[in-house]
This record gives C-alpha cells, sequence and structure tokens, in this order.
C-alpha cells in the first residue's frame, strides 16, 4: 500500500506538527504534499528523521515567507495538487485546507484528521482577523465560506482532535467525525514539585492567541509572568508590559520543559481546538489557568488541575489568578491526570481507526 500524507503547510515546529511527526512514524509516508514548505532544515528532521522525505509544494513556494497574504487563494491551490494515481491511502493534516485535496481515483481512501477548528480565518475569527475591514470583506469571506463547506465534503472520515472540534465540523460541515485526542509526549515532562514563583505563557506571540489580556493582568496583579515564544505581536505585546513580565523569544525544548516545570501555573488566554501545551504542563505538576472555551475544557479538571475564566477579558483572568491563590493543588495527581494523553494512547487509537476504515474500504471496492 502506498500512502500520502497532505498538510496545509510547514513553517514552525508546534503542536500541529508534532502530530504530523507521529504520522509519519507511524506510516512513512511515500510523499508528503504541502502548500509551501518553508521549514527550517532541524525541524523538519524533527518531523522526517531518516532525511529521505519526498516533498511536493503548489506555485505557492515562490512567495516563501509572505504565503500567508494571499490566504484567499489556499482553497484554490489545494486543488492543484495532483495525487499520484499510484497512491492508496490519502492522510490529511488540517487545520485550514488540506482536507480540500481531491483523490486522482476513486477507490482511494482520505482520512482527514483535524488538527483546529478548520480556516477559522474565515469563521469564527473572522472579526478578528479583518477588524474594521470585515464588512468590506464579507462577500470574499462569504464565498471562501462556501468553498470550505464543499471541500469539507472531500474526504470519506474525518477525525477531530478534540470533542469541541468534532461539534464544530457538525455544525459546519454536517460531517459526523471520531474523536482520537493528539499524541502528547510526555517523557521529557518530568514531575516537579518544588515550584518558583512565576506563572508561564507559552506560544505564537500572535492577536487569536489573546496574549495581550494576560499582559494587562499581570500588569496590574504585579505576579511575575514569562511569554515563550515570538510573533507579530511580539513588539506591541513589550511595550505594553511592565517590569514583571518577561519575554523569552523562541526557546528550545530543554528550556521550555524547565520554565514550565518550575512554574507556579500555566496561562492560557486563546482558544485552542485541543491544546498540547496545557497538558504539558500538568505533566510537569503544574496547574493550568485557561480561558473555558475549547479543548482545553477537556483536558483540565477546574479545582483539581487548574482553574477556568469564563470571559476573555482582564478583569476575568483577574479573578481567576485570585481564585488560584486560595486554591491547593497536588502536583502529583495533576501529572496522574495528564498522562491519559500520551503518545502510546494515539498511537495505539489511530492504527485502529486507519485499520479498520482500510479493510471496509477495500471490501467496498472489491
Amino acid at each position: 500500500m502506498k500512502k500520502a500524507l497532505v498538510v496545509d503547510w510547514l513553517d514552525k515546529y508546534g503542536g500541529a506538527e508534532r502530530v504530523i511527526a507521529t504520522f509519519e512514524k507511524i506510516f512513512s509516508f511515500d510523499v508528503t504534499y504541502t502548500l509551501v514548505n518553508i521549514m527550517e532544515q532541524d525541524n523538519l528532521r524533527k518531523i522526517y528523521p531518516k532525511g529521505t522525505e519526498v516533498l511536493k509544494e503548489t506555485r505557492l513556494k515562490k512567495l516563501n515567507k509572505k504565503f500567508r497574504v494571499v490566504f484567499f487563494s489556499f482553497q484554490h491551490f489545494i486543488k492543484t495538487i495532483k495525487i499520484d494515481r499510484d497512491i492508496d491511502l490519502i492522510l490529511s493534516s488540517s487545520h485550514a485546507v488540506a482536507k480540500g485535496v481531491r483523490k486522482s481515483r476513486p477507490n482511494q481512501l482520505h482520512i482527514s484528521y483535524f488538527q483546529a477548528r478548520n480556516f477559522n480565518y474565515i469563521w469564527s475569527d473572522y472579526k478578528l482577523y479583518f477588524g474594521a475591514f470585515r464588512h468590506l470583506l464579507y462577500p470574499m469571506v462569504h464565498y471562501l465560506r462556501k468553498e470550505d463547506i464543499r471541500q469539507g465534503q472531500n474526504p470519506d472520515y474525518i477525525i477531530s482532535n478534540s470533542v469541541f472540534v468534532q461539534q464544530w465540523v457538525r455544525e459546519k460541515y454536517g460531517r459526523e467525525s471520531t474523536v482520537i485526542y493528539p499524541p502528547v509526549d510526555l517523557e521529557p515532562f518530568h514531575l516537579e514539585t518544588e515550584k518558583e514563583d512565576y506563572f508561564v505563557a507559552v506560544g505564537r506571540l500572535v492577536y487569536v492567541k489573546r496574549f495581550d489580556i494576560a499582559i494587562k493582568a499581570f500588569n496590574k496583579s504585579g505576579k511575575k509572568l514569562i511569554v515563550i515564544g515570538d510573533g507579530d505581536q511580539a513588539r506591541y505585546l513589550k511595550k505594553m508590559a511592565g517590569p514583571n513580565i518577561i519575554f523569552t523569544g523562541f526557546l528550545d525544548s530543554s528550556e521550555v520543559h524547565h520554565y514550565v516545570s518550575k512554574a507556579r501555573g500555566f496561562i492560557q488566554t486563546g482558544i485552542e481546538g485541543f491544546g498540547i501545551a496545557p497538558i504539558e504542563a500538568q505533566a510537569c505538576g503544574t496547574p493550568v489557568i485557561a480561558y473555558a472555551d475549547g479543548g482545553v475544557v477537556e483536558t483540565v479538571k477546574p479545582g483539581e488541575t487548574g482553574v477556568f475564566f469564563e470571559a476573555q477579558t482582564v478583569e476575568s483572568l483577574g479573578r481567576a489568578l485570585e481564585m488560584f491563590e486560595s486554591t491547593s493543588f497536588n502536583a502529583h495527581a495533576i501529572r496522574t491526570h495528564a498522562m491519559r494523553f500520551s503518545t502510546d494512547r494515539f498511537e495505539k487509537e489511530i492504527t485502529s481507526f486507519v485499520t479498520e476504515k482500510w479493510r471496509a474500504h477495500n471490501q467496498h471496492f472489491s
């Protein structure tokens, strides 16, 4: 059986890319198709450690790092990908448009793993992305939504990375899907019971992650916050931050592990389809303070492994910080809870799912 992987794009190595690396480990794809690959070689080797990968890109590669400026063309370019006819299994990893890839023959099997609410620039987050121009651009957004719904019908089967995303898939595409939580490599994250007096937030510094809420809340509280990551909002956030807030930029994984394990608490202010980072924090015995929406409500137990705040506001996060201070957490219990999201569990579940669907597919076409 020849296998192909389809991903939206390859740039930074984050949570979605860790899932892709696990897919490669399990299935050893013959070829990977992507809109564009701008990933540095050392990060690419984390996905393809053998160094023998075959990558096929679209013409968007000519734009290099500026490819996102033509996001409205992504749906077109995913349709330009021509899957080799000798491919039997197509596995797409989709947080935007990868699900929209088309088969080259009817008896290919296409399974799509939804890493998040797909192409959310045009759905729930479109007001954030387009701001004052959203009314002017709505006709284009409306067209892109219709096309996204059409492309959402392309996979034979959809796997959602959380119940939150599963419900979204049902609402937007009218499709049923199976929930398989992503793999979280918990091996590097060791239990740390001796915490230091700071909080930590990790991720790409982009508006949708709402780091601005954390900055303002910690400015107000005076508590120490370490922000790990980089992005187009870095300069803006640094300008608003008080002296109690430290920005580290991107760090290697061992440094991230150190800061997360020693932190009193992990802060998440954005909405994630699943959210691997809060689970990694819990694996260290570090409780989570998170906005109560998205996949995190499935992975954090309020009062036991963390606390939630109900609105994406400075005031709501401030109240959660006060609640955090009055709550007693057990680091051992927090880690035990996190272990249910291990890589071993994911590998068994995804292998079982693909094997079952492949057998049924073969019987149908035999």
